[in-house]
């Protein structure tokens, strides 16, 4: 089996009581990371392209980008320990002083929203990629039944494995078009081995 990244998609975003998850992957597997309702709600604004009043986080950093002639080249998931993920954003800068890649650590959640919004490719490691627990038929019960209409009093993530309310980041988002919610943290977290339990 090939070491390489493999390139991975948004395959879509579910609400939960504790924040969103976001269903990563391709052909071959699908994952979760768990984000806050802040950044769960600007990945959902960004797949569908959604206008906003005013530039949020994401939209400044994107708009910086463009100002300095820097490029997102991609988004790379490169590890997860104890249910937390990590990512590297890669940035190409061309200009009269030469050419330049340069590798910055970011939380996945926000390296999503730039790999959506600067529309480059999104990869995960094979490490992480071997590591995750499938959860393509889950995504896809869930896809069944929001088509079919919500079922009477059920919540959406009842099929959603718990995520680990202690794997927290230690990030606030700081929005003034932020979501009503005082504590909310970003914990880009996977769902907790059942062989753990």
């Amino acid at each position: 089996m090939s070491a390489d990244p493999a390139e991975i998609s948004v395959k879509g975003v579910l609400p939960t009581a504790n924040g969103c998850a976001v269903f990563l992957g391709n052909d071959e597997k699908t994952f979760i990371i768990y984000v806050d309702h802040f950044v769960g709600n600007v990945i959902h604004l960004t797949l569908t392209g959604a206008k906003k009043e005013r530039p949020l986080t994401h939209d400044l950093i994107g708009h910086i980008f463009t100002g300095l002639d820097v490029r997102l080249d991609h988004v790379l998931i490169n590890d997860m320990n104890e249910g937390t993920f990590f990512a590297r954003i890669l940035l190409r800068m061309e200009n009269e002083l030469g050419r330049k890649l340069i590798e910055i650590d970011a939380r996945p959640s926000d390296s999503i929203v730039l790999a959506l919004q600067q529309h480059c490719p999104l990869h995960v490691s094979r490490n992480v990629l071997d590591r995750v627990e499938d959860m393509t038929e889950v995504l896809e019960r869930v896809l069944t039944q929001q088509a079919a209409g919500p079922p009477p009093e059920t919540d959406d993530d009842d099929d959603l494995p718990a995520a680990d309310p202690d794997a927290e980041d230690d990030e606030d988002e700081d929005e003034d078009n932020a979501p009503d919610e005082d504590d909310d943290k970003e914990n880009d977290e996977a769902p907790p081995d059942e062989n753990d339990a």
